[in-house]
This record gives structure tokens, C-alpha cells and sequence, in this order.
């Protein structure tokens, strides 16, 4: 049996409550934790401390042997003092004899401790406030879709995510086409009741011409999460974060929650990373080429001064079962905001169709009385 670390003492020890020393979990929306056996409170101290990106070589040579070291994690329940084995990737959980919160030391073989965390601001009653509020809004959403929904719904699990965040400085050269619009007359013939008339009209034309030249951009806080529990889309649709309310990262944020460890390197997520900017930097020199159109024929960025950040970001995860297909869904837990899947009604789609081609055809039938 592994023997206890110190390390993971201390933590028990943070999570047990200090008038009857039953086990306590974080509560939504404060800086508190709270005890479920006699309700007392206890504050977590907020660091006054700036935060910041690690220069990110620095940090990819100091933590290169954690993260590539797979280990399953063994952790003592503070309840009732069972051990539990987790999967590599889960930090924080629920025991599963007596349902207490069971937090990992971070500093275990194979754990890298987060930098910060963004604590969760809203609790369950709220996220089902949320989602019923989302699923109202759903169009051609089946008519029994709600009602159907209350009564499969799974219980939401509060999740922290991992993220990596990347800060970099890019200059990019590029090559291309300036495309600007100019008018010519053109001349033309065309039936009239019968007859032939000659007509004139504008016709646009473009003349290119070639460009290049430098852009650059100071880019913060470039998002890419670090799981594989969640589609990257969802976790990203989850945006925007309040990052400036980060805190420094604390194993009592964890307590009553679930959380995992990052399963995609800092290495994978700075590509992603570059994925992500890349869109707006072909933008901005679409921009510094200007005119009417442009081509970008080929282009060059380097990143300068990258920093990076290992971050803990709150979700409530749940999934709901209509006509024998689970449906998942996901709250932004400091928001609100819902990114989910969800089905469509056949029978709605189909009438909304018919409804429009009646307008098209109506409106055809209107300018052809006109014209006879």
C-alpha cells in the first residue's frame, strides 16, 4: 500500500473542518469552504500577487520528466480513510465509499501543479437555471423537448479544466495582391416588347496590383485546452473567461469538485495555439494590403518572447436522454453561458420550409401580374 506524503497530509488536512473535523468542500461563488456535517465556514486567503506567464523554454525544460512520466494516482479519503486509485488525468474527485472529497497533492509523481485557477462562481441550481434557459431558446427544437428533458437529465458534475495559455509577440512578412475596383461602360442589347434595343451599363472590373510588407501583433492569453474529456470546439465555445479574476492555484478550490490533469503537452498546445492566431494574422494583412480585394501569395511568422501558463478553468458537464440518444451539454461555470448538443424536430424544419417556398411563390406570382 503507498504510504502517505507529507504532502498529502497537509492537504487532508486543509479539507477538514476545523470545529468538528468532518470533510468540507468549496463553495461556489466565495473564497470559503463549508462543512456538510456542521455548516461552519472557513476563508481561503487570496493572494495579492500579479498573475503572470513563465517563459515558456524555461518552463518546458523544468517539467519535460513530470509530464512524460504516466503513473496512476493513489489517494487517501480524509472520511473514512479508504485509499482510491484515479486515472492519470483526474486531480480531484468523490470517494466512492462515503462520497467525500478526495483531492491529489500536486506534488505526487507525475502531477505538475497548476500556476492558477479560476474558482467556480456559479453553483448547480444556478447551471439548471442556465440550461433550462438555453433549452427555451432552441429553434425547431422538439415540442416535448424540455418536458422530456427534466426527467433524464444526469446530475451535473462541476469539472475544473485544464488549459494552457500562451502569450507571444509575431511579426510576419508577407507577399500578395492588392485588388481595386474601377467601372467601365459596357454596351448591350436586349428586347424591349419586342424590340431591339441597344443599352448601356457600369460593369466592375479590378485591377491588381502587387504587395507585400510586415505585420505584427502582440498576442495574450491565447487559450487551448489541454483535455481530451470534452471536444476542443466545446471547450473553446465556452469563451469568453473572466482571466483577470485568476487566482493563484490552492487544492482547496478542488474540494467537491472533480478535475484532471492535462493529457496534451505544452509542446501540442503552442501549435494549436499558433492554429488559433493564424486567422487573424492573415486578417491584419488583408488589412495593411487594403483595396477593394486581396490575395496572400505566401507569408512568414515568427513568435518572439513566448510565455506560457498552466490553468484550472470551472464547468458544470451534464447530458440529457431524448428518444434513446444521449445528448451532452456544457455550462460555463463563471458565465453561464451553454454550449451543447441538441436535436431538431423533423416536423418543424418541414413546415418552416413549405412556409418560406409559399413566400417565394407568392412573391413570384405578385411581379409576374405586374408585368403582364
Amino acid at each position: 500500500m503507498p504510504a502517505e506524503s507529507p504532502q498529502t497530509s497537509e492537504v487532508i488536512s486543509l479539507l477538514k473542518c476545523k470545529s468538528c473535523g468532518a470533510s468540507t468542500q468549496f463553495l461556489p461563488g466565495s473564497n470559503k469552504l463549508r462543512c456538510e456535517h456542521c455548516g461552519s465556514e472557513e476563508e481561503i486567503k487570496v493572494s495579492a500577487e500579479p498573475v503572470i506567464s513563465l517563459d515558456y523554454e524555461k518552463y518546458i525544460t523544468e517539467t519535460q520528466a513530470l509530464y512524460q512520466t504516466a503513473v496512476l494516482h493513489a489517494v487517501k479519503c480524509s472520511g473514512c480513510g479508504s485509499e482510491t486509485i484515479l486515472e492519470q488525468s483526474v486531480t480531484a474527485d468523490k470517494c466512492p465509499f462515503c462520497a467525500s472529497p478526495l483531492v491529489i497533492s500536486t506534488t505526487n509523481q507525475g502531477m505538475v501543479k497548476p500556476h492558477y485557477i479560476l474558482p467556480f462562481k456559479i453553483d448547480t441550481k444556478a447551471a439548471v437555471a442556465f440550461f433550462n434557459k438555453w433549452l427555451k431558446r432552441l429553434w425547431f427544437a422538439p415540442s416535448d423537448l424540455a418536458k422530456k428533458v427534466n426527467a433524464n437529465v444526469s446530475a451535473l458534475k462541476g469539472v475544473y479544466m485544464p488549459f494552457w495559455t500562451y502569450d507571444t509577440d509575431t511579426v510576419t512578412q508577407y507577399q500578395g495582391q492588392r485588388g481595386d475596383h474601377y467601372y467601365v461602360t459596357e454596351t448591350y442589347t436586349t428586347t424591349v416588347n419586342g424590340q431591339q434595343q441597344t443599352q448601356t451599363r457600369q460593369v466592375r472590373r479590378t485591377r491588381w496590383s502587387y504587395a507585400s510588407g510586415t505585420v505584427s501583433f502582440n498576442y495574450r492569453n491565447v487559450l487551448v485546452p489541454s483535455s481530451k474529456s470534452l471536444p476542443q470546439d466545446t471547450l473553446l465555445e465556452l469563451e469568453p473567461w473572466d482571466l483577470r479574476m485568476l487566482t493563484n492555484f490552492d487544492e482547496r478550490y478542488l474540494s467537491g469538485f472533480r478535475s484532471e490533469n492535462f493529457q496534451t503537452t505544452p509542446q501540442v498546445g503552442l501549435d494549436t495555439a499558433k492554429q488559433l492566431i493564424e486567422p487573424k494574422i492573415l486578417s491584419d494583412i488583408r488589412d495593411d494590403i487594403g483595396g477593394d480585394e486581396q490575395r496572400i501569395d505566401s507569408h512568414s511568422t515568427s513568435y518572439f518572447n513566448i510565455g506560457i501558463k498552466y490553468i484550472m478553468l470551472p464547468v458544470w458537464v451534464s447530458a440529457y436522454s431524448y428518444n434513446n440518444k444521449i445528448y451532452q451539454f456544457t455550462v460555463n461555470a463563471r458565465t453561464g453561458e451553454v454550449i451543447g448538443k441538441r436535436p431538431y424536430s423533423a416536423i418543424k424544419i418541414t413546415l418552416f420550409v413549405l412556409m418560406i417556398l409559399a413566400i417565394i411563390a407568392v412573391i413570384i406570382l405578385y411581379f409576374s401580374n405586374q408585368q403582364a
